[in-house]
């Protein structure tokens, strides 16, 4: 990657060159070509330095998927300043945190997306903080200078001399975007990622993700998500392949955006993956040029790999997305089924012990510490010190171990472990284990207090009744993992989630607790 751009305007100039007439992204109502794409974002770059932003601006962006949320990401990060991705899911107060966590100065909304209206929401919590005028300040959001609507952004326009010198001015090392990520417990966090950074690591992870330039690759999550942005904007303009997206998905739009642009790669959710292949209308589809590294419920049974037989591709926010697998159209050898794969090219990954912290022998489990060019600069209000080991580590809270050969196989989350009557359970297992149970689309698992000590609660997506799953799980864990409460939906959207689309524990534990059903007895109203 040495010789290849590593900073946005340098990826948009060669995408430009190279790929000129290609699409960058297409819609359901439109595409855009590489050149289209670069032009576009420079003249909104002119304008948006016209109005004061530069290296020192923080530009929030919230708004809906499509090729005005890229267009306006890519002017800003081109010029050097650095884009804040926020979640159209996001309540007032939660919107209000994130803004002074990651020191936004300027916000971008849509005015209205699923009913929600952004203006109106902030001003509820910040009166008067949408109308702000030159040189004036909010007291509960110091640091914000203006707020526009993506329909108004300012007309004025700065000289393309100024502009393109901004451009030669950015560096690998300068900061690029803020992407928040939370737990399914903890406060959201704001990760720092660093232009060359973020390149580096889009393009470590490609081959294994099968993208190549002449993908035409579906990502419908959101760009304000690590999935949508690094696993779909970034690739795109790092692949200089083609992005297929949608603000809301479902099956017969999706299907008519995989026919008509004939997409290569299926990246979706793998429930949306599993909808799309029971929908009356997929049997006729034309969906012949999707490759093997797509999601298998949507390819032929004789492109399907078995169970395990490909790589988990394995990441976070913190990493701008995976930093370990292997191909997703090639079966790992068959000792090596249920791994993560190994560790991207320069990408380092130890294994430290819970209690000692000293570094584990190979084939002990312990919790996975990754150093590297695709890990993130920082976390906004955090010193190094709180972010990184002595030797630059950053200790992820995942539990794994490392095989002789060097595959990672991930063991669960370090806070999900938990005691039941002085045995360890980690939710990972046994929700692995539900999921293999013919009928169930999706399980989560999570500690329920009770009066004799932690129980195992699972909520499961499926149309069984809590004693068949109860009769499945059996066989295949011991008696202390098997769940004792039991929650069942047939609603995908029944899940709790929180708005960077993690699991509600909280939620999930409220649920198991005051609702669970116990096998044998009925299901409290």
């Amino acid at each position: 990657m040495s010789a290849e751009p590593l900073t946005v305007p340098a990826l948009l100039r060669r995408n430009r060159e190279v790929h000129g007439d290609k699409p960058v992204l297409t819609t359901r109502q439109r595409s855009i070509s590489h050149a289209e794409f670069d032009d576009a974002s420079a003249r909104l770059a002119g304008q948006l330095v016209a109005s004061g932003i530069g290296k020192s601006s923080r530009v929030g962006l919230m708004m809906e998927n499509g090729i005005e949320w890229a267009v306006i990401g890519a002017a800003v990060m081109r010029v050097g300043a650095v884009l804040v991705p926020l979640s159209t899911l996001l309540r007032p107060p939660e919107l209000v945190d994130q803004l002074l966590t990651a020191q936004v100065t300027e916000l971008i909304v849509t005015r209205e997306f699923r009913g929600r209206h952004y203006l109106d929401d902030l001003e509820r919590v910040a009166p008067g903080v949408t109308t702000l005028g030159p040189g004036r300040r909010h007291v509960a959001l110091p640091t914000l200078r203006r707020c526009w609507t993506a329909d108004q952004l300012p007309s004025g326009r700065a000289e393309n001399r100024v502009v393109t010198a901004l451009e030669d001015a950015v560096r690998p090392a300068d900061d690029l975007v803020i992407l928040f990520t939370s737990g399914s417990r903890g406060v959201p966090k704001g990760t720092l990622h660093t232009q060359g950074g973020a390149i580096r690591a889009t393009a470590a992870g490609l081959a294994a993700r099968c993208v190549g330039p002449d993908e035409r690759l579906y990502i419908p999550m959101p760009f304000f998500w690590t999935g949508g942005f690094s696993g779909g904007l970034m690739t795109a303009l790092v692949a200089g392949a083609t992005l297929l997206t949608e603000a809301l998905p479902d099956a017969d739009s999706t299907l008519d955006l995989l026919e008509r642009a004939r997409a290569t790669l299926f990246r979706g959710w793998p429930d949306q993956a599993v909808q799309l292949a029971a929908h009356p209308r997929f049997s006729s589809a034309d969906l012949t040029d999707l490759g093997p590294g797509s999601l298998p419920a949507v390819l032929p049974p004789h492109l399907r790999a078995g169970v395990g037989a490909r790589a988990n591709l394995f990441g976070m926010t913190e990493t701008f997305g995976p930093y370990c697998g292997d191909r997703l159209d090639i079966d790992l050898p068959p000792d090596k089924h249920g791994s993560c794969g190994r560790p991207f090219a320069g990408v380092q990954v130890r294994i430290f012990d819970t209690e000692s912290g000293d570094e584990c022998a190979l084939g002990v489990s312990g919790e996975i510490g990754v150093r590297g060019p695709n890990v993130m600069r920082g976390m906004c209000g955090r010193s190094r010190s709180e972010t990184f080991d002595a030797d630059g580590f950053y200790r992820t809270g995942d539990l794994g171990r490392l095989d002789a050969d060097g595959y990672l196989w991930f063991g669960g989350r370090r806070d999900d472990m938990f005691k039941v009557r002085g045995a360890t359970v980690y939710p990972s297992e046994v929700e692995d284990a539900l999921r293999k149970v013919d009928g169930v689309r999706q399980a989560f698992v999570a500690r329920v207090p009770g009066r004799a000590g932690e129980e195992v609660g699972a909520f499961v997506v499926t149309g069984l009744a809590p004693d068949a799953l109860d009769a499945a799980v059996r066989d295949r864990l011991s008696s202390f993992k098997v769940p004792s409460l039991w929650f069942v939906t047939d609603r995908m959207e029944d899940v709790p989630r929180t708005a960077t689309d993690k699991v509600a524990q909280p939620v999930l534990q409220t649920l198991l607790a005051e609702r669970g059903t116990r096998v044998g007895t009925r299901r409290p109203a």
